[in-house]
């Protein structure tokens, strides 16, 4: 799965920012069929979290209301130069890692 977070170039430090997240994946409900009449099997992410200099800024459970290539803003007061990481894992155990820096000037 790809992923990708965008934030404001130009940070000034104890800024409030948003970040956007866009993680690639189908988000299959299990109600849809393909060309055959066969089910396509559930698979939703089931959790996303973020940590910012090793401190969780946000954490999400989905359901299967969210459209595939789920789309995630969230805030976070930049403070400091740091490390976010963002992880996730969808209903067939598959996880995945997002890892960036933020640059505060």
């Amino acid at each position: 799965m790809n992923a990708r977070l965008t934030w404001p170039s130009n940070i000034k430090s104890g800024e409030v920012i948003k970040l956007r997240l866009l993680i690639q994946h189908p988000m299959d409900t299990g109600y849809l069929q393909d060309f055959t009449g066969h089910y396509i099997p559930r698979n939703i992410i089931q959790w996303i979290k973020a940590t910012y200099d090793q401190k969780q800024v946000f954490y999400a459970q989905t359901s299967s209301g969210i459209a595939a290539n789920p789309f995630f803003e969230f805030y976070i007061k930049a403070t400091v130069s740091g490390l976010v990481v963002v992880n996730w894992r969808d209903d067939l155990g598959v996880e995945g890692e997002l890892r960036q820096v933020i640059s505060v000037n």
